[in-house]
């Protein structure tokens, strides 16, 4: 069966969604039958059209034509999910559509939005949510049709290690007798590196020698330096790429993301604790939205509040004192990554979900 990943975001677009994507095509079981219509060089979404998904509909209903698509895999419930909606009623095409977390919170923003999505997840084939947390928030907006499935985002096992950037990094930084804990991810107060800076006092008073590296850029960057201020042993860097987040991940001790719900905002899943657990590193992350996935309590790290920063301090102090509890929980988190979200067993579930079918 010939499959269409119809999707915003695709490589070499940055970001989560994007590389979930890539991953699924590169992993797909039958490479010679999946096709890519990505709005790259913004070839689905119109600055000059009204609606500026009219253009979707559009190259949506030829790529199904031109290419005898037997099904659609869209990658957005909005705004893709009108176009597929629509598009597909006249090729009668069935579509899946993927679910990440926020997206199902803005399909409720409005009335008219919420009308919207309802039409469109009750006409697919299959719902498919990156994390039960997210699966739990359709199936209170639709009810459990028993078209909803839970794939995790998978995680790329095979990691080159540059060996020359680590000892760069532990140099500069003169890590010698120090306990490195690393934050990296968009500078919003959802990831919680606020609440890990108010935690650091209370940390540094039962290990002085642990020192926090948090990498990244973002809208609340200013409010979490002046959270900072004063306090020492925090370090900023600036946004890292691949290359300088691996070798971070491999030279720290401790990953920390702290992520909370704030107002509907969450994590959907989390990927980053599961690079980190690639790492061989134990993460501390905050229990909430779909991070339980990612993250075994006890296992391959530690949930937390994500609220209370002496459960967040206790966590940290308790890794940071324990050499032998963060290298058994990095050694656990590293084969659970391995051999659970590997890009080919995630591709592989997708693939029999949308086969099952026929």
């Amino acid at each position: 069966m010939k499959t269409l990943l119809f999707t915003l975001e695709y490589p070499p677009f940055k970001g989560g969604v994007a590389s979930y994507y890539g991953n699924l095509v590169r992993h797909f079981p039958s490479p010679e039958n999946i096709f890519v219509l990505h709005n790259n060089e913004n070839k689905l979404i119109g600055r000059w059209f009204r609606p500026r998904w009219l253009k979707a509909v559009l190259r949506l209903y030829r790529e199904i034509k031109e290419k005898n698509i037997g099904h659609v895999l869209v990658g957005h419930l909005l705004p893709l999910g009108i176009a597929a909606y629509y598009v597909t009623k006249l090729t009668k095409t069935p579509y899946t559509i993927f679910v990440h977390g926020m997206d199902i919170v803005y399909a409720q923003k409005t009335l008219r939005k919420k009308r919207m999505s309802r039409k469109i997840l009750g006409k697919a084939a299959h719902i498919i949510c990156a994390s039960n947390y997210t699966a739990s928030l359709v199936k209170e907006f639709i009810g459990d049709n028993g078209r909803i499935r839970v794939v995790n985002p998978g995680a790329e096992k095979d990691i080159v290690r540059n060996e020359d950037l680590i000892a760069a990094i532990r140099k500069k930084h003169r890590f010698f007798n120090k306990i490195v804990m690393y934050s990296v991810g968009r500078l919003v107060k959802r990831k919680g590196f606020d609440k890990v800076v108010e935690s650091m006092p209370e940390i540094l008073r039962a290990v002085p020698n642990l020192y926090y590296f948090i990498a990244g850029d973002g809208p609340d960057k200013r409010y979490i330096y002046e959270k900072a201020r004063g306090i020492p042993n925090i370090v900023f860097l600036k946004k890292p790429d691949d290359e300088e987040k691996w070798a971070w991940l491999e030279a720290c001790d401790i990953f920390a993301m702290v992520s909370r719900n704030i107002a509907g905002d969450f994590e959907g899943f989390g990927i980053v604790y599961l690079e980190a657990n690639l790492a061989g590193k134990p993460v501390i992350a905050g229990d909430s939205g779909g991070v339980r996935d990612a993250v075994k309590n006890a296992f391959s790290g530690l949930l937390v509040n994500p609220e209370n920063t002496e459960r967040i301090a206790a966590a940290v102090i308790r890794l940071a004192q324990d050499e032998s509890l963060r290298k058994q929980l990095g050694e656990q988190g590293r084969e659970r990554a391995i051999n659970e979200f590997n890009w080919e067993k995630q591709a592989g579930k997708i693939y029999e979900i949308l086969n099952k079918q026929r």
